[in-house]
């Protein structure tokens, strides 16, 4: 098996995914996809990925790794990594097919036969124009069609009983982000602080206890601020809070979770085991949430899995990055003992992931199920290319 093609495809309804495909000499596909600034990220794979990569014999996810790792930008979560994390997860798609199968199996799995989800509760435009994590990138459908994002901020409560009826246990919501938008995350204001602890009440008052409630800070607090906020909320008794600080700040990040009285998550932005490993030997946080592609595909985020469960700490992957990636979480985490349950958002599950493939796992009663299928599991669908709604370009193997 060769490489003869490698494919990209930036849809224009969802401004930071592109998608990757690579083809080979036996008519095989194999599916990727990288989330924020992407077309950077088609440059990067084209420019520099394609010449490496385009006619090597059967290449192997651990060994295209190594080939593509940067000498500069390792230690960060850039363009590189993100674009590598999308070969990383194709590799492993084609590896799957190879084989005949499922990429949980090629992991040493499976170890369930599903896994609990809850869901995010952003909308189906979130993070669409730009690549900024501000709230005036939180987009807004015009339909109001899965609007999780505006529900939780102006109808907590409703929003809460929707979710528990369809089975769902677990809810995420971030009510404090404008908030530190409003002081660069110095301070949190009395009036801000009580408008966020009204949301996290109701919908306390609507389900009780019997929902794993996440509180996401996306990292944009000062400790002191943070702290604040976490003993605040301890009396709602979250399941976690998520990022308060930035994960690169090990000491400070050491110091709050000695403060508080709250789980902490964190990891999402952490980059690959070597980013982790602080983390993890300080001993202070509940659960990691590795993003599988932004980490660097499949290769690193096993390896990441594996240190986290050394240290006896579950993992809880992270979504919102493209549904190729959400299906390489669902099989790293159907995979590894240590696996807790998988982020989705219901909102891409039901309007712009069934715009890029077919294929990923259905949702019941909270529990996913994977088939085992070959690779991923997930297949492109062929309207993608159609017309003008995707950007597409293509670098192919020279014949002579």
């Amino acid at each position: 098996m060769r490489i003869v093609a490698l494919e990209t495809l930036r849809p224009r309804f969802q401004n930071n995914l592109c998608v990757l495909v690579l083809h080979t000499d036996e008519g095989e596909v194999g599916l990727g996809d990288a989330f924020f600034q992407s077309a950077a990220v088609e440059a990067y794979l084209h420019s520099h990925v394609a010449p490496l990569l385009l006619g090597r014999e059967d290449p192997a996810p651990e060994a295209t790794a190594t080939l593509l790792a940067p000498y500069v930008g390792f230690q960060g979560g850039g363009v590189e990594t993100r674009a590598n994390g999308a070969v990383d997860i194709a590799l492993w798609d084609l590896l799957g097919k190879r084989t005949g199968k499922s990429v949980a199996r090629l992991l040493g799995g499976p170890v369930r036969d599903s896994i609990d989800v809850y869901n995010t509760c952003a909308g189906p435009d979130y993070i669409q124009r730009t690549s900024r994590q501000t709230s005036s990138n939180w987009g807004e459908s015009a339909a109001g069609v899965h609007e999780d994002l505006r529900a939780f901020l102006s109808s907590p409560g409703a929003l809460a009983k929707e979710l528990y009826e369809e089975g769902l246990r677990g809810m995420k919501i971030w009510p404090f982000d404008r908030a530190a938008e409003a002081s660069a995350g110095t301070r949190i204001r009395p009036q801000n602080l009580s408008a966020a602890l009204g949301i996290v009440s109701e919908i306390r008052e609507a389900v009780g206890m019997d929902m794993d409630l996440m509180i996401e800070l996306h990292g944009l607090w000062s400790r002191r601020a943070a702290v604040e906020i976490c003993r605040a909320l301890e009396p709602f008794r979250p399941f976690w809070v998520e990022d308060p600080i930035r994960p690169d700040a090990t000491d400070s990040l050491g110091a709050l979770c000695d403060e508080v009285g709250v789980p902490i998550a964190l990891g999402e932005t952490a980059v690959g085991r070597r980013g982790f490993l602080p983390l993890l030997q300080q001993g202070k946080i509940s659960y990691a949430t590795l993003d599988v592609q932004w980490t660097g595909g499949i290769t690193e985020a096993r390896k990441v899995a594996t240190s986290a469960d050394t240290f006896a700490i579950p993992i809880a992957p992270h979504d919102c990055t493209g549904p190729i990636t959400l299906a390489a979480c669902f099989h790293l985490s159907m995979s590894q003992p240590n696996a807790l349950f998988q982020e989705t958002v219901r909102a891409f599950l039901r309007t712009w992931y069934p715009r890029i493939v077919t294929g990923l796992p259905q949702i019941r009663e909270g529990k996913a199920i994977t088939s085992d299928e070959p690779g991923l599991g997930v297949q492109l669908v062929a309207e993608l290319r159609d017309g003008d709604a995707t950007r597409r370009r293509v670098s192919q193997l020279e014949t002579r």
